[in-house]
């Protein structure tokens, strides 16, 4: 009992806290002892209660009743964050119900697909179940639109009028989209458009141009049916970069000239992006024939010899043919050698000589008549172009630009020669790829650039200065701060550790002093007893073994 209370004597003296805990009253002490019994046990439960993850969030209500009613039959926990919009379940079960509820269709997304033709009804008239291909489309069509990032929900409304079996009578369908947005997003053109295409292929005869899409705001994303958009992000990009270059080209060319800032210039480019095709057919004057290429050529020649004129009486016998001429058999003459030095004739030439005699003796004894037609088809020249304009021609570029004043040797500003600025408008001119056939336009002035005002001391610079008081307040808080902060610590160091004087610190020092001591010989005192006792029970178990070691210490003092 002594060492105890010495020992809490001492823990005292080291801690004064201590010493003013257990001078408070005992209610206080039961309160602050049932506190933390209430917090240790807090703790431990909240340690031991399973952690609660996310199942689903964003629900609509129709999805959020049926997935609690799944859940209660799948005896499943669940509860809802703070601010209600999302179901969490323990964190060991998620997946689990998340499987068991997608095999039940959960969620739905507030859309129904063609899972309603899963349910025919038996007897179900046909526009009942063009009514409901219908629903399943258009849910189907919303949730393909839902899955992409920027799209939280989506509505798709179509069109589909009755096919006719007139086709004059017969009406395109049309498609509605209205989407709600995350907070924060937006659709880019090419979206929109991707969109639009999607939509339109999914239904047979349905056109991108007769989608509209709508935002949750009311804004219209496409463009109105028989109304152009104008070009798009591509056709912009390119024409925005093809000022960019003329630009940079003129001002790659001119600074080195005239010097780096000292050159601003501008482009415009008239891009002409429609697709034309051209076909076309053209013929020829007529040629002369010497010069044109003959296709096809007919020649017929008939001779009548020795016809007479028509004679007697009119009738079938008058125009029978006369009969064949007899004609006498006479021995031709005979062929004489060639002469030495006359050319030899060939056996045709002989031949034809005979006939011309012949036909000379005939022409002479009666009537010639002769008839000759000739007919010569020419080729008529053709020329067939089939000619593709490529997409983004440049119809015009029109550039202007503004070259500063030069200075002198005093620094004045000085205006460029008239021959400095041709050479440089020629330099513009090659650099932009200038054609007059185009109708290009250039405009280069030479004029002072105005820098502004004179650059003002950073003293009097109200940015400087508005820096300036933000800092000196922040300085002066941080001084304020940490006089208060020391001030503070030092009332609650006063309060805690009250100052002692110093003759009864002397003291309590003396008496812990004392105390140690007293403590030290009580100890002391403990170990010689207790090795008495050990001693006394030794010889008292074994005294034989004690008396030797009681003639070894005789022998050591006798030595």
């Amino acid at each position: 009992m002594n060492q105890q209370a010495t020992l809490s004597s001492s823990l005292l003296a080291k801690f004064p806290v201590l010493e003013k805990i257990r001078a408070l009253p005992k209610p206080i002490l039961l309160g602050a002892a049932a506190a933390v019994v209430a917090v240790i046990v807090a703790v431990a439960m909240w340690s031991s209660e399973p952690k609660y993850k996310v199942l689903f969030s964003n629900l609509d209500d129709r999805d959020g009743g049926a997935i609690v009613t799944a859940l209660g039959t799948m005896n499943v926990p669940y509860r809802y964050n703070e601010t209600g919009t999302a179901l969490l379940v323990p964190a060991d079960r998620v997946y689990d119900a998340r499987l068991q509820l997608a095999s039940q269709g959960l969620p739905r997304g507030g859309s129904v697909g063609f899972e309603l033709m899963d349910n025919a009804r038996f007897g179900a008239s046909q526009f009942a179940e063009q009514i409901n291909y219908q629903r399943g489309l258009e849910g189907e069509l919303a949730r393909s639109i839902e899955a992409m990032h920027t799209v939280q929900h989506a509505r798709v409304h179509l069109a589909m009028p009755r096919q006719s079996l007139f086709v004059r009578e017969r009406q395109a369908p049309t498609a509605s989209v209205l989407l709600n947005l995350y907070p924060g997003r937006s659709l880019s053109d090419a979206q929109v458009s991707a969109i639009s295409w999607l939509v339109a292929s999914s239904v047979p005869e349905l056109t991108a141009e007769s989608v509209s899409i709508v935002d949750q705001n009311g804004r219209l994303l496409s463009a109105p049916l028989g109304e152009g958009r104008g070009m798009d992000a591509d056709q912009l990009r390119f024409v925005r970069e093809m000022e960019q270059r003329t630009v940079e080209r003129i001002l790659t060319i001119l600074n080195p000239l005239v010097g780096p800032g000292n050159v601003h210039a501008q482009a415009t480019a008239d891009v002409d992006f429609a697709r034309r095709e051209e076909t076309s057919e053209v013929y020829r004057p007529n040629q002369e024939p010497g010069q044109a290429a003959v296709r096809s050529q007919q020649t017929s020649d008939s001779t009548q010899r020795g016809v007479g004129p028509a004679q007697g009486v009119p009738g079938a016998l008058s125009n029978q043919a006369p009969a064949n001429a007899q004609a006498p058999i006479t021995n031709p003459p005979q062929q004489q050698p060639p002469r030495p030095g006359q050319p030899q004739q060939p056996a045709n030439a002989q031949q034809q000589q005979q006939q011309q005699q012949q036909t000379g003796t005939q022409g002479a004894t009666g009537s010639l008549n002769e008839r000759r037609d000739a007919t010569t088809n020419y080729e008529v020249d053709r020329t067939i172009s089939h000619i593709k304009q490529p997409v983004g021609n440049l119809k015009r570029m029109s550039v202007a630009v503004v070259v500063n004043y030069i200075r002198d040797k005093d620094g004045e500003p000085q205006a460029l020669p008239p021959e400095e600025l041709n050479k440089l408008t020629n330099l513009v001119r090659e650099a932009m790829g200038y054609s007059e056939a185009r109708g290009d336009s250039l405009n280069l002035v030479n004029s002072q650039f105005n820098d502004g005002p004179p650059p003002v001391p950073m003293w009097r610079d109200p940015e400087m200065i508005s820096l300036f008081k933000t800092i000196l307040a922040w300085l002066v808080g941080g001084v304020l701060a940490l006089w208060l902060y020391r001030k503070l610590r030092r009332s609650v160091g006063d309060y805690l550790y009250p100052p002692v004087d110093p003759e009864v610190a002397e003291a309590e020092r003396a008496e812990a002093a004392r105390e140690a001591q007293d403590l030290a010989r009580a100890k002391e005192t403990d170990r010689y007893q207790d090795n008495l006792e050990r001693a006394r029970n030794m010889a008292n178990k074994d005294p034989r073994a004690v008396a030797m070691v009681l003639r070894t210490w005789m022998n050591k003092d006798e030595k």
